[in-house]
């Protein structure tokens, strides 16, 4: 499903040459309002400044803890991660609060907080995650990191844009404490973060044919706000514009023109999001050379994915380590939208942030975020949010995901192959929605431990096919690659619905023995058809076990055993010939804290085993 690589995409490296080219200097970057603009601030309505102070206050004398050497060695000993970036985290999250707290009031309240929040990130060993500790791809992290040589990747780079957006925003009044308040943060900024991008390669950078992913942008976004809000050189400037121009080219060289993020709905987040934070900046500092780019179609597309992957209210059509709960819309997708003209998707940011009890993004590291929250907070209050939403029909071939709604269903089916960015074995799942809840369900992943991105990753139960909504075939589950793929893949969208047929049989290995294996599903205002037909290539009847995740609890009913309750939301119903005795029913009890996030209770597997017999099946759920 990669074929739409292009090695040679060089918009922004073309349109970068050209500025550099007819400009002497970059213009200055001055996004938002410094904390000493009084004016600005003092205009913000009052819900807005009261809620930003009781933010602060809530880190007043906070102690900000210590990362000891043995913190940073847990990952490699045990596992975890999160003992670790917890305490991380909340250092960031800490010093935002009493940044904006302090732009809000000003009063000094909060500014010795803020030094020392300062202080205890630079005094940080390392900001690179112990989970991110290597030079090379996919290589072992080492057990602790190495002072003379910083690795940049997703969170250094965010620390340093934390770091440098406190800088832009308190400068004057840091400096009135001390100067070396300010010294510090470039200092630490340029050794740990531009001089290692400027002078190094690391893989996210990308170069050639490699395949990027979310981290490429992400950590581009932060370089661009660390570069250009601190006073560095123009010729360091020049240096980080080119790298970030070339950088952004290789990210987008690996989305098709549908624009599909392969990594899911919360990845966006880091993907397509950050991709508007990039040219945004990129706007900003060449007093408008990319503009034209929010009009380009691909661009738009990207932006658009968040709306046609969404379902209703707080649930996402989600595939791979994505959950289904992925995070309100918001203040990114709002901007993202009004940039490119994209009316539909900004309406659509706008009434969920407006829907979201939680505002002002309290569990949001990155203070750039939060502090355009700030000052968008009263455009996306007043959009217009009445009108209806519109949530299209779409296939996107680049990756295989094909969405039909209509009143009363959304339904999804992925027909790519297993080697998506965060992949999960899932070539030929299904999902379904009713009114907006999950029917046929799609678990996520658990909380990342140093098996999740390793040689083991598919040892983890949720990365299976087996725990997806797909067949186990001849006791064999589907393989990880690219060339574990669904083929003979066609469809079309109707009125109530749509209709998508694939074969699955290449998503399997060669001991399942499955010559063919095609999946046709149907939605239509009745409900969801599945149908599944096989054959074996040494003619030999093999067993099929068919599985379905529910959230909601399956129960028989007693006089149609084929036929099976799930919980209030609907039925799924079987030949008129299958038993109680062909279904196997299991609690999948949700004990993980990432997975606890999306699922409040267990999650059901239906197992049902065909007859030895049969070449095919069908499946209706209404």
């Amino acid at each position: 499903m990669r074929a739409y690589i292009k090695e040679d995409f060089k918009m922004f490296r073309e349109i970068g040459e050209l500025f550099l080219k007819d400009a002497h200097a970059f213009s200055e970057f001055a996004p938002y309002h410094k904390g000493c603009d009084r004016k600005a601030w003092n205009e913000l309505d009052a819900e807005t400044l009261n809620e930003l102070i009781k933010c602060g206050e809530a880190f007043i004398g906070f102690d900000y803890p210590y990362l000891k050497a043995t913190d940073f060695c847990e990952f490699s000993r045990t596992g975890n991660r999160v003992h670790y970036e917890d305490k991380l985290f909340i250092k960031r999250k800490a010093l935002d609060a009493l940044v904006l707290a302090e732009c809000a009031e000003h009063s000094g309240r909060f500014m010795d907080d803020i030094i020392n929040g300062i202080f205890a990130i630079c005094d940080e060993t390392a900001w690179q995650l112990p989970a991110h500790n290597s030079y090379v791809r996919n290589s072992p992290q080492l057990i602790l990191p190495d002072t003379s040589n910083p690795v940049i990747e997703l969170f250094s780079c965010e620390a340093a844009s934390v770091l440098a957006v406190t800088y832009y925003l308190l400068k004057d009044e840091l400096d009135s404490i001390s100067p070396f308040i300010c010294s510090r943060i470039v200092e630490e900024v340029k050794k740990r973060v531009i001089i290692p991008y400027t002078t190094k390669h690391f893989w996210w950078m990308g170069k050639g044919k490699e395949e990027m992913c979310n981290w490429t942008i992400w950590c581009t976004q932060n370089v661009l706000l660390s570069a250009f809000l601190l006073p560095f050189s123009e010729n360091t400037k020049h240096k980080v514009f080119k790298k970030a121009c070339a950088s952004t080219d290789f990210f987008l060289k690996d989305y098709g023109e549908d624009g599909c993020c392969d990594e899911g709905a919360q990845y966006y987040r880091h993907a397509g999001l950050c991709l508007y934070q990039t040219l945004d900046i990129l706007n900003h500092i060449t007093d408008g050379y990319f503009n034209s780019l929010w009009d380009d179609e691909k661009i738009k597309n990207m932006a658009l994915y968040i709306l046609n992957v969404h379902v209703d209210d707080k649930y996402y059509i989600n595939f791979a380590d994505c959950s289904p709960v992925a995070g309100r819309a918001g203040i990114r997708e709002y901007l993202f939208g009004k940039a490119c003209g994209l009316d539909n998707l900004a309406k659509f940011a706008a009434l969920d942030y407006k829907r979201n009890p939680e505002k002002f993004q309290p569990d949001e590291n990155n203070l750039y975020y939060r502090l355009q929250e700030v000052f968008t907070r009263k455009d996306i209050l007043s959009e217009d949010t009445d009108a209806p939403i519109l949530h299209p029909h779409v296939f996107y071939s680049s990756v295989g995901l094909w969405i039909a709604r209509n009143d009363t269903y959304t339904a999804a089916a992925k027909c790519g192959d297993n080697n998506d960015s965060h992949n999960h074995n899932d070539t030929g799942s299904v999902t379904l929605f009713k009114n907006g809840c999950p029917f046929l369900a799609d678990i996520g992943v658990e909380s990342y431990t140093k098996k999740t991105f390793s040689a083991q990753r598919y040892e983890i139960w949720t990365m299976q096919s087996d725990y997806h909504n797909l067949p186990t075939i001849n006791g064999i589950m589907q393989m990880n690659g690219a060339e574990y793929q669904a083929t003979d893949i066609s469809h079309c969208f109707t009125e109530d619905g749509g209709k998508i047929s694939m074969n699955i049989a290449k998503a399997y290995p060669s001991d399942a023995h499955i010559e063919k294996y095609t999946r046709n599903v149907i939605l239509s205002d009745s409900g969801l058809e599945i149908t599944d037909s096989w054959s074996f290539d040494d003619k030999i009847n093999h067993p099929v076990i068919l599985n379905f995740i529910t959230y909601e609890k399956p129960a028989f009913l007693e006089d149609t055993p084929n036929i099976l309750r799930i919980g209030a939301l609907g039925s799924l119903s079987l030949p008129l010939d299958y038993q109680a005795s062909n279904i196997r029913i299991e609690e999948l009890p949700i004990t993980d804290p990432r997975l606890m996030q999306c699922w409040k209770h267990s999650l059901y597997r239906i197992r049902i085993a065909v007859p030895e017999n049969a070449d095919s099946i069908q499946i209706m759920l209404s």
